[in-house]
């Protein structure tokens, strides 16, 4: 099954007398771009998550927000004086490089509502503490997983479609070919008399039509079209190749892409060209879709 770029998944737990809340976004992206914002004592673990989002997501932009609600009461929430005294340094240090004025009632009403700067223990995380956060950010990717899926089949159901589109339009390109011939033999015709008042060879005439025949020959084109539609379709299907279809996919729709520019290069016929260009819009909406492919 195909998953989309695009989900959303959620988890809570509770740690500490604090309400964890795990909250994950998944957009496009060409490659797996990770941002994540943790409360101070996860930055140790850090690489750990990052490194199970790419494992399970692959591709994609995703944003990982992990915030809590201190469930204790407000006298118990100590203040962190390490962290307090960073960010008021780092401000001081920044208002006096920008030669503002410096207001340390200002800057510690600001400094307070940073994040981590009330906490109850500024102690690392245990092995079981970390099994539950750990517990709840796969719920959430879970959840994301399950999104991206059910994004990824209305995705599948509609790319099937367009590309079905595109093989009944070649199709219709059939008939056109016998009226393409006879429309071709008399431009030739007409051109080998405004160039020679004598009579005209009929072996010329055959040589003539066998070159430009051949030069404006489409079978082969049509051919591999049709191929380049049947193995989009297998890909998008095969059930065992759930990740990195999205990259294959857009090699594929590459190769459409050239058939049906050759297609419509050589037809030399202005019921073909139209066609060609409702595959080429097919082709550019499929093209879009695809992007969104993990």
């Amino acid at each position: 099954m195909l998953q989309s770029m695009t989900g959303y998944g959620k988890a809570t737990c509770e740690l500490r007398q604090r309400n964890i809340t795990i909250e994950m976004k998944s957009l496009n992206s060409k490659q797996f771009d990770c941002y994540l914002r943790q409360p101070h004592y996860l930055k140790e673990k850090e690489i750990e998550i990052r490194n199970l989002l790419a494992e399970k997501l692959i591709r994609g932009k995703i944003e990982l927000f992990i915030s809590e609600d201190n469930l204790q009461d407000a006298s118990s929430a100590k203040i962190n004086i390490n962290i307090l005294k960073s960010y008021i340094q780092q401000l001081k240090t920044g208002l006096e490089e920008l030669q503002i004025p410096v207001n340390y009632d200002q800057i510690l009403t600001a400094v307070l509502r940073f994040p981590d700067i009330l906490s109850a223990e500024e102690n690392s995380l245990s092995k079981e503490e970390w099994e539950i956060i750990l517990k709840a950010v796969n719920k959430a990717i879970d959840e994301t997983i399950t999104f991206r899926k059910q994004e990824g089949k209305t995705l599948e159901n509609e790319m099937i479609q367009r590309i079905k589109i595109i093989e009944n339009l070649l199709l219709e390109v059939e008939p056109y070919e016998k009226s393409r011939i006879v429309t071709i033999k008399q431009r030739i015709r007409k051109n080998l008399e405004e160039l020679s008042e004598e009579a005209i060879s009929t072996d010329r005439f055959e040589q003539e039509m066998i070159y430009y025949i051949e030069k404006l020959d489409i079978t082969e084109e049509k051919v591999r079209l049709k191929k380049h539609c049947e193995y989009f379709i297998e890909t998008i299907e095969d059930t065992e190749n759930e990740f990195s279809v999205g990259k294959k996919l857009n090699f594929i729709t590459q190769e459409i892409g050239r058939e049906i520019n050759t297609l419509g290069s050589k037809a030399s016929d202005a019921e073909i060209q139209r066609l060609v260009v409702q595959m080429k819009d097919e082709l550019e909406k499929i093209k879009e879709q695809g992007m969104n492919i993990v």
